[in-house]
């Protein structure tokens, strides 16, 4: 990328505290992000499984959605259940087509007069005329671009949490959000985050975002992490990348998170490709996402060829990397259906050569999240 190229790259609130806390920014969803700090893309991960991780996650897009029968109109998008989210709790879901293959994943949170939604950056733009289109004079969609968006993860987030905003905190529950003030600045907070471990983000004025990351850095607990930690700890904890795992080829029957769907949702339908998405419930589908244990220390990375013991092709490596929690290479992938029984043999060809791995249970590491209530 040229000088030009990335001086056109969009920049988040933070990006002048990246570059003095010495990020290596790099292009990522048409943003200038820091991939990783001095301390390195391995111990950033480590300190997030320890203690505690201050994530700049201020590309992705922060949407209002209100008007009219707001929960009911955003019900016809997605398949997951909204009208059972009782205020201020979240859910997990993902806009689909007609083929019930998955456009975006997105997080929902329902207030009394709107809903929150969280989507992914290199999908917003096509999100956002994905929501104007299909809800029409039902609802309206109005992005949030004056907001930043911070997390903070790790075992030890919730302490720095607490001392800064009280201990009320430590019983919040796990995918719930809340207006709160952190150190003086409002907030809306929610108990949640894409690490595997416990943790929190907040959505926060754009110009209050540097106050605020400051203050959470000065606590002993925290040190700021990239892009590269962030991959590597949701990989560890078996969760899906938009565009490596996810996509609009794929369902959500076929990557295992079926688990999102409620009953009256399966049954009842109403969202694009509900009738496929109710057919693979009762036929199975042809193929599965599985996690995937290469032997040894080589790294098996997206696009890499997963074979049989015969040799022949039965699926392909979406993500997989090195795990430094887990303490060697780690994998998640497509194979067919009769391939994904855990503890299967197979392989992968990596630089054409064939090397052992293994079908495994997901997630490759113990989730840290708070189970309170």
């Amino acid at each position: 990328m040229t000088t030009d190229q990335f001086d056109s790259l969009k920049r988040t609130p933070l990006h002048a505290l990246h570059e003095e806390l010495g990020g290596k920014m790099v292009p990522f969803a048409g943003y200038s992000m820091p991939v990783q700090y001095s301390a390195g893309i391995v111990q950033e991960h480590l300190h997030t499984r320890a203690a505690a991780t201050l994530f700049d996650v201020s590309h992705m897009g922060q949407v209002r959605v209100d008007g009219g029968d707001f929960v009911a109109a955003f019900e016809t998008l997605v398949p997951g259940d909204l009208e059972a989210l009782t205020l201020g709790r979240m859910r997990y879901t993902f806009f689909t087509n007609d083929a019930a293959g998955i456009l975006d994943d997105l997080m929902v949170t329902r207030f009394e007069d709107h809903l929150f939604v969280v989507v992914n950056a290199a999908c917003k733009d096509a999100d956002l005329r994905h929501m104007e289109a299909r809800l029409g004079g039902r609802a309206t969609v109005s992005p949030l671009e004056d907001r930043a968006l911070l997390a903070l993860q790790g075992p030890k987030a919730v302490d720095v949490m607490a001392r800064l905003v009280g201990d009320d905190i430590r019983a919040m529950p796990f995918l719930s959000m809340a207006q709160m003030n952190i150190g003086g600045i409002p907030a809306l907070v929610s108990r949640s985050g894409y690490t595997g471990e416990d943790g929190f983000e907040m959505s926060i004025a754009a110009n209050e975002a540097e106050r605020l990351a400051r203050q959470l850095l000065d606590q002993d607990e925290v040190e700021p992490a990239g892009l590269g930690a962030r991959d590597s700890l949701r990989l560890e904890a078996g969760l899906c990348l938009y565009g490596n795992d996810l996509d609009e080829r794929t369902t959500p029957v076929e990557a295992g998170l079926a688990w999102s769907i409620s009953k009256r949702r399966r049954e009842g339908g109403g969202f694009p490709g509900a009738e496929v998405v109710q057919r693979q419930l009762r036929e199975g589908v042809k193929r599965k996402r599985v996690g995937i244990r290469p032997e040894g220390r080589v790294i098996a990375r997206e696009h890499v060829e997963i074979v049989n013991a015969a040799g022949a092709r039965v699926g392909e490596i979406t993500s997989g990397g090195f795990g430094p929690t887990v303490g060697g290479p780690v994998a998640m992938g497509y194979v067919e259906s009769d391939q994904a029984q855990v503890g299967l043999d197979l392989g992968i060809v990596v630089r054409g050569r064939q090397h052992p791995a293994k079908v495994v249970k997901m997630p490759f590491v113990e989730l840290g999240y708070y189970r309170g209530n």
